[in-house]
């Protein structure tokens, strides 16, 4: 009996001097983290306690999305947004991407985004001209929308990091173009070049 208490005595012994030594581990290694990551590191082991506390029994309550899902709008309804004062008086007689500003290092833009919309919801801060806006409608029959995406002066289409378009509604807005210029809804102009022909003659 006696060498059993002596042996328990011992365990004990040994489990609080380790304790104490991961307790002052656990010590340097926290004043080491600057204030930000030690707020992150608080936080994340509050949350990890409440999870613990929550019963075995009872179920934790999923939290319900307060994001409201983006509406779908017809074609129709954009063609006449595009043709109404409220559109005027939003945008002016400037195209929909002349006052968006993307916000990104140097003095070259990079590639924009591939979608600003998941699952049905706006997932950036900042999403491009048409996906912020659902009453515009990329599509063959919204001539007066489609234009302002083509240069007025060599009658190619915009490139992304002009416009701001994320990389889904910039494809579509191609594949649209190209419907309307096929079925003459769109007046595909092809610049017209002159030639000093006094150059060529031997």
């Amino acid at each position: 009996m006696l060498n059993a208490k002596l042996s328990i005595n011992r365990v004990n012994k040994m489990a609080a001097s380790l304790k104490r030594i991961t307790q002052a581990l656990a010590f340097k290694i926290n004043y080491s983290l600057n204030a930000q990551t030690w707020s992150r590191h608080f936080v994340a082991t509050h949350r990890l306690c409440n999870e613990e506390s929550v019963n075995d029994n009872e179920e934790p309550k999923k939290k319900e999305s307060t994001k409201i899902a983006r509406p779908i709008i017809d074609v129709e309804t954009s063609i006449k947004y595009v043709n109404s004062e409220a559109f005027v008086k939003g945008y002016g007689d400037k195209p929909v991407w002349f006052h968006y500003r993307r916000n990104h290092k140097g003095q070259i833009p990079p590639r924009t985004r591939k979608n600003c919309i998941r699952n049905g919801h706006i997932d950036t801060a900042s999403p491009c001209p048409i996906c912020r806006d659902e009453y515009l409608v990329l599509d063959s029959k919204n001539s007066k929308l489609l234009e302002q995406f083509i240069s007025p002066y060599t009658g190619e289409i915009l490139d992304s990091r002009q416009t701001g378009l994320c990389q889904k509604q910039h494809k579509k807005l191609l594949v649209e173009i190209l419907k309307a210029w096929d079925r003459g809804e769109v007046e595909a102009t092809i610049p017209f070049r002159t030639y000093n022909y006094d150059d060529y003659k031997s």
